[in-house]
């Protein structure tokens, strides 16, 4: 005779579901739909985190999820709360991320009737998710979480919405959690045929200047192992894309760095010169592929990647593999073809000692390139990087040594500002023994510098490094390239002196209202102060190591505002829509 199943309410359920899944912590935000969640969580072992906003909680769940490969967890309340996950939905779609949003909605009978805080999160959502599901049963919660955990983390990950209106959250019923998930139309490509690895063999040995292009699906993979025994033992170089950064070592010999509109010259050349072009776990985005029929055009392309979607969508590829990457990467390095490739390798290294990546230093000056490399020394090429969006972005991306996957945790698709620093405090929730440094524009960091807070109470000891340069850097950099150097809104509050009067007499100064006196605005160490956040300001190249150190060996979180000029402009640059031969140097 069956035991009788137990009796909760669907609050209850829905936070059991989270132990059971083995969720340890949640991003999460109150509000009047979402107080019997919140009830149910005070009483369970998952730890809550409370961000400062809903968007700084969707950002630190696709941190988390991107520095573990695990689930990353963000709830919020109806209407408002819920709108205020979007952008950290659409960065974790845009970037495959496994991410699970639980969002609350009012009652099921109200819904539709535009009642107050009700929004349709689930159409508001459905163009950036992998699925979504508006829960109308609490008895139906085990199979939804187990199906939203399973859809999110494999395959090709994604996140995944559960919308539960109130009644259901308050609603008792008998409850099954060994409640079997129903996904019948949701496959998962494996491991290619016999024949596929035998055709991708083959191209290869007919093949006199290969490269292989690798992507983020090789972290989602876990295929870095794999990648590097291919590479090495087919003796291919590797370029990777900014989100694949990390997993092939990037002072191996073979390693070309990563390749697009600020990629290394020598990447993009040997990309668009190879007559094999092959692509692991990468999307022919328009950020490396500029415009496609000019990209690699005289290449044979093999695409292997584990959505079906992907291949032809962007760029014809000569022989489509779908299948997963790691179960491709073993079975061809079960019979490694090992080719020799004098001249290509002569012509490699001769772009590499042509066009190296590197600045035009400047004596004495901050400049940001420099800073990058003092961090990274001084870190030994250790630390977690979590940059924001911007020119800074960029530069921790080329200027700072990585050497493995999940070491440079990017909004790369979506290029969200605010990304960084609520995405560095779930990497510090998620690897507490980890050094987890936030490197920062003044103009991303202010979009969520509330979480200053999160970080001082939940005791997470993440590092900031702001590259203050109080502009709009990237923008301002294509308006120096492309308009002229004239400013649309750009410039975030800088006196430069230009009235000759010390203070705010802006009826002299150029900047007119913009004028906000005669140092970088705003004053970033008081605010830290604010939070009770140890910080340091850096003007000059001689400060800079100590101030590095002092950061490192301060417990807790520290912030330094470093003050560079905004005259730098990250190169290499490919201008959007050009080709590899258009890139800008100098």
């Amino acid at each position: 005779m069956n035991k009788s199943l137990p009796k909760m309410k669907g609050n209850e359920i829905a936070v059991r579901c989270l132990e059971k899944l083995g969720v340890d912590i949640v991003f999460a935000y109150p509000g009047g739909p979402a107080i019997a969640m919140h009830q149910a969580l005070s009483k369970s072992s998952v730890r809550v985190i409370l961000p400062r906003h809903e968007q700084g909680g969707a950002f630190a769940a696709c941190g988390y999820a991107r520095a573990t490969g695990k689930v990353g967890v963000a709830m919020a309340t109806s209407g408002p709360g819920a709108t205020n996950l979007v952008s950290g939905i659409a960065d974790a779609y845009m970037d495959s991320i496994p991410t699970v949003f639980i969002t609350s909605q009012v009652s099921s009978d109200m819904i539709g009737k535009n009642v107050f805080q009700e929004t349709d999160i689930i159409g508001m959502t459905r163009p950036v998710v992998k699925h979504s599901y508006l829960v109308l049963s609490p008895a139906d919660l085990p199979r939804i979480f187990k199906e939203a955990f399973h859809l999110a983390v494999s395959g090709r990950p994604g996140p995944v919405v559960i919308d539960i209106p109130k009644n259901v959250q308050l609603t008792e019923c008998e409850v099954d959690f060994d409640a079997e998930m129903d996904i019948p139309a949701y496959s998962i490509p494996q491991a290619p045929t016999d024949a596929e690895v035998e055709e991708i063999k083959k191209m290869i040995k007919q093949s006199k200047r290969p490269c292989i292009y690798a992507g983020g699906g090789i972290i989602s993979a876990e295929a870095s192992e794999e990648l590097f025994k291919f590479a090495k033992s087919y003796n291919i170089p590797v370029t990777t894309t900014l989100m694949g950064i990390g997993v092939f070592p990037e002072d191996d010999e073979l390693s070309l760095r990563w390749l697009g509109m600020h990629g290394t010259v020598y990447a993009n050349y040997a990309a668009n010169e190879c007559d094999l072009l092959i692509a692991l776990g990468a999307r022919f985005d328009d950020r490396v592929t500029g415009t496609p029929e000019n990209f690699a055009r005289d290449a044979k392309i093999i695409h292997i990647d584990i959505d079906d979607s992907e291949i032809n969508k962007n760029k014809h590829a000569h022989l489509g593999v779908i299948a997963d990457v790691k179960q491709t990467l073993i079975k061809l390095n079960a019979a490694p073809v090992k080719g020799e490739y004098p001249e290509w390798f002569q012509q490699i290294a001769e772009w590499k000692n042509k066009f190296p990546l590197s600045y035009k230093r400047k004596d004495n000056t901050l400049q940001p390139q420099y800073v990058i490399q003092r961090l990274s020394a001084i870190s030994n090429g250790e630390a977690t990087i979590v940059p924001g969006v911007g020119q800074h972005q960029m530069w921790a991306a080329q200027y700072y040594s990585y050497k493995r996957p999940r070491q440079l945790l990017t909004s790369g698709g979506l290029g969200a500002m605010g990304f960084g620093l609520p995405a560095a405090m779930g990497a510090k929730a998620a690897c507490p023994e980890a050094l987890v440094i936030n490197i920062d524009g003044d103009g991303s960091f202010q979009m969520n510098i509330q979480e200053l807070g999160t970080l001082k109470v939940e005791k997470l000891d993440v590092k900031m490094v702001i590259l203050n340069n109080q502009h709009l850097g990237m923008v301002a950099q294509w308006e120096d390239r492309l308009y002229g150097s004239n400013r649309g809104n750009t410039v975030l509050g800088r006196c430069y002196g230009s009235c000759g009067v010390k203070g705010h007499n802006c009826e002299k100064c150029d900047r007119g209202s913009q004028c906000t006196g005669d140092r970088p605005y705003p004053n970033f160490v008081k605010i830290a102060e604010g939070y009770e956040i140890p910080a340091r300001e850096v003007f000059s190249c001689e400060e800079l190591d100590d101030a590095i150190r002092e950061m490192l060996n301060t417990p807790g979180p520290f912030l330094l505002d470093i003050h560079t000029g905004y005259e730098e402009h990250v190169l290499p640059f490919i201008p959007a829509g050009k080709d590899y031969k258009s890139v800008i140097i100098e």
